[in-house]
């Protein structure tokens, strides 16, 4: 699985161009459930062609439009396509539920 590390100026070009699965996570490098996720998330089978990290501490501008609260955080988004929250706990098969949930939902634009 590819690791793709984005920022304010990098997020919205990579996600409307990158073809198939995207999970992207929202972290910090002071968080310990941040730094379990970016352990964790690279060796778990998981339907997703990358995994997007976003700093939450140098990204305002990606923290404030994505609504983020808490941290890890992750949403979907699918040949450009944003299908929303993944709202799981760091456990594939859980992960996984929680991506195919979101996906039988209705895309909307990228924030």
């Amino acid at each position: 699985m590819e690791q793709i590390e984005l920022n304010d100026g990098t997020a919205d070009r990579f996600l409307l161009d990158a073809a198939g699965l995207s999970l992207v996570v929202f972290h910090s490098r002071t968080c310990a459930d941040c730094r379990l996720a970016r352990e964790q998330l690279p060796g778990m089978d998981l339907p997703v062609q990358r995994v997007c990290w976003v700093d939450a501490g140098e990204n305002g501008g990606l923290v404030q439009r994505y609504e983020v609260f808490f941290l890890p955080t992750m949403f979907v988004v699918r040949d450009g396509a944003f299908y929303g929250p993944v709202q799981a706990r760091l456990q594939e098969w859980d992960i996984r539920q929680q991506i195919s949930l979101a996906l039988d939902g209705y895309p909307g634009i990228l924030p």
